[in-house]
């Protein structure tokens, strides 16, 4: 295993709060070139904000990257979260089909998370290609790499942090397994109490619980923020009934139904879905393209 990044109090707030934060993991100028070249694929330049897009757009992805050559410090982390290199599905790929928000959203402003739902919130859970149980392994964390430094009011992620309990007692009660949208998120989101932001510099990348409910933010700032999500997938489905090693992610779990082991089946067929956003984001794109090109 790589040399240890989180200390045992970061991996006690992770178990507790379902994220931490670790900084630097990445070179700020590596991103700054991969945020421009990201700019032009939008047909705007990242330096004249009048040529930028109002909102939230994905560039058309044309790279992907290895963690542990470009990030070391999160496939360290990663790697602490999940029990060790051996239960991650490698290579962990990064792309540069970054979540851009260059704000601002006519008629929408930032405002603080809280439980109240506003219509165009959108909390939610990840992992629209899979069908969800308690234990699976398609997603053993949720990451948010900033690409951008990200201020409170420039758009950044939303956590519901205590979620993580509500949505792991969800799915223990429905070995079965769910869909993403069957997950009842604004209802959750509606009895929490602990909540917090993805802000940070280029190079923080924020490790989250895979059952952490969150959402976007509108960016008030005349600034563009960059992102991306590469989850870190597991070669195995997650076990509760280990002796003694269990993962900080497993961990989560069990703090969250208040057990110390749990002897989980799957009832369900383990599938995979087809996302409607893929096709989503190829028609975003291709209008883009029209409105700045033309159909010469």
């Amino acid at each position: 295993m790589s040399e240890p990044v989180l200390s045992d109090a970061d991996i006690d707030h992770f178990v507790e709060r379902g994220f931490v934060r670790v900084t630097e993991c990445f070179d700020r100028r590596w991103a700054l070139d991969q945020t421009r070249a990201a700019c032009e694929r939008l047909y705007c330049d990242l330096d004249d904000p009048a040529s930028w897009p109002n909102g939230r757009i994905r560039p058309p992805q044309t790279s992907t990257f290895d963690a542990r050559v470009v990030a070391p410090r999160a496939w360290a982390a990663a790697c602490q979260l999940v029990g060790g290199a051996d239960r991650v599905e490698a290579p962990w790929e990064w792309t540069d089909n970054f979540v851009a928000n260059f704000g601002p959203d006519p008629g929408l402003s930032w405002r603080p998370p809280g439980p109240e739902i506003r219509p165009h919130d959108g909390w939610h859970a990840d992992g629209d290609f899979f069908r969800h149980f308690l234990d699976s392994p398609e997603q053993g964390l949720l990451v948010i790499a900033l690409f951008s430094d990200v201020d409170e009011r420039g758009g950044p992620t939303q956590l519901a942090c205590d979620s993580v309990a509500h949505v792991s007692r969800f799915l223990a009660d429905r070995p079965d397994g769910v869909l993403l949208h069957e997950i009842p998120a604004d209802d959750i989101v509606g009895r929490c109490a602990d909540f917090e932001q993805a802000c940070g510099r280029i190079g923080d990348v924020y490790f989250m619980h895979p059952h952490m409910l969150h959402t976007w933010s509108p960016n008030d700032l005349s600034t563009a923020r960059f992102i991306t999500n590469p989850p870190v997938a597991l070669r195995s489905p997650m076990r509760f009934d280990r002796r003694h090693d269990h993962s900080p992610v497993e961990r989560a779990v069990l703090r969250g139904l208040g057990a110390d082991s749990l002897d989980f089946v799957a009832t369900g067929p383990r599938e995979a879905v087809v996302p409607e956003r893929i096709e989503r984001d190829r028609r975003d794109q291709a209008a883009r393209r029209l409105a700045v090109l033309g159909d010469g």
